[in-house]
């Protein structure tokens, strides 16, 4: 669907070897600052265990799952705002994205150079908040000069806008993420061509030693509450640790180690799922003995906009979807036993679809 999540945070936190991890792509990873100049993309697979399920109930020639697309994004420092370091490249490429992954350094290692000298993740999260907001702030002040003049001539939409533009406008003065910054429906939609940097959804990233990885440490802690008021999602991964588990080659061998650090699965499974989830994305499955194969739509798509992400062809001329929900296929084992204990459901074009849904389109062009 075109959607991105990028990777950012400060200089030397674990940002590339932890899209190595995640991606076929290898982007360098060294212990200096700016190694990342160019964005790095990698397009990710979706761990589901549904569509594993799927894969064995019905024996497919192929099996096809959904995907997300990373962005390694170089590394921000103080100043970027102003086009310090490599800021102005980061800002235009953060921009680019729907959603951000904040990678924090939670682990101290003193043969890893931290750019400001000491291990303290508030700190750093802080430095790149700030930096976004900054110019986040300079986009606001700009709208605000542009369009106060049709403001002034009685446009109700302008004046609304300009109501809008202030609110944000006090929030990042304050330090507070335009995110924070309560809108019903109609506001965001008025001020979405904003595209504001600290409007997009946010994930952050803990990355820690090994002996952390199962229960976090000191750091992990401070993130945790410094983001409580945020409601963002925090994570405890560690990118050395990923990195060795990418590095060995069976399923029963990633296990195995898994065991030794007390974990059920990777950190970058639970990562891409996350990622996956903060994009606002769900999945739909269509299963036939040729292909089994998940496909990604955005939360509260009804059935015709759902058709479309297969084609558009399927979009216009939608007639019905046939949809059986995941857990009566797997109960009964295949479409035909659906259909004959009448589990297979005729939609319309309001169907809105759930996450999960089998789906066969209908459809007339």
């Amino acid at each position: 669907m075109g959607l991105q999540c990028g990777i950012v945070g400060l200089p030397n936190v674990g940002k590339s070897t932890l899209f190595n991890c995640l991606s076929n792509a290898k982007a360098q990873s060294a212990n200096y600052p700016f190694c990342t100049i160019e964005p790095n993309l990698g397009v990710i697979t979706v761990p589901d265990p549904r569509l594993n399920k799927l894969a064995e109930l019905v024996k497919p020639e192929r099996v096809v799952p959904a995907t997300v697309e990373i962005v390694d994004i170089a590394g921000l420092v103080k100043g970027a705002s102003k086009g310090e370091g490599l800021g102005n490249k980061f800002l235009a490429n953060i921009r680019d994205t729907d959603a951000i992954i904040h990678v924090l350094r939670c682990f101290d290692d003193d043969n890893v150079t931290h750019v400001d000298g000491s291990v303290n993740p508030t700190r750093d999260k802080e430095t790149i908040d700030m930096e976004l907001q900054i110019k986040d702030l300079e986009t606001v002040e700009a709208r605000i000069l542009k369009n106060q003049k049709i403001a002034k001539t009685g446009n109700k939409e302008a004046q609304r806008k300009m109501e809008i533009y202030e609110r944000y406008k006090q929030a990042l003065e304050r330090g507070i993420s335009a995110r924070a910054v309560a809108l019903d429906e109609a506001e965001r939609e008025l001020a979405s061509d904003l595209h504001l940097l600290t409007d997009k959804p946010v994930l952050y990233v803990c990355n820690v030693d090994e002996g952390s990885v199962a229960k976090g440490n000191r750091h992990v802690e401070a993130v945790r509450q410094a983001v409580a008021a945020e409601g963002a999602e925090v994570l405890v991964i560690a990118a050395a640790v990923e990195a060795d588990i990418a590095e060995l080659e069976t399923f029963e061998e990633r296990q195995m180690f898994l065991e030794d650090l007390g974990l059920e699965e990777a950190g970058v499974a639970k990562l891409i799922r996350a990622a996956y989830k903060i994009l606002g994305l769900k999945t739909y499955f269509t299963a036939g003995k040729k292909e089994v194969r998940a496909w990604t739509f955005k939360d509260g798509y009804k059935a015709p906009q759902a058709a479309g992400v297969i084609h558009t062809d399927f979009e216009k001329g939608f007639i019905r979807a046939e949809v059986i929900k995941f857990d009566t296929y797997v109960e009964l084992g295949s479409e035909q036993a659906c259909k004959e204990a009448g589990k297979m459901a005729v939609e319309g074009k309001e169907y809105v679809v759930r996450d999960g849904d089998i789906m066969h389109f209908r459809f007339n062009v």
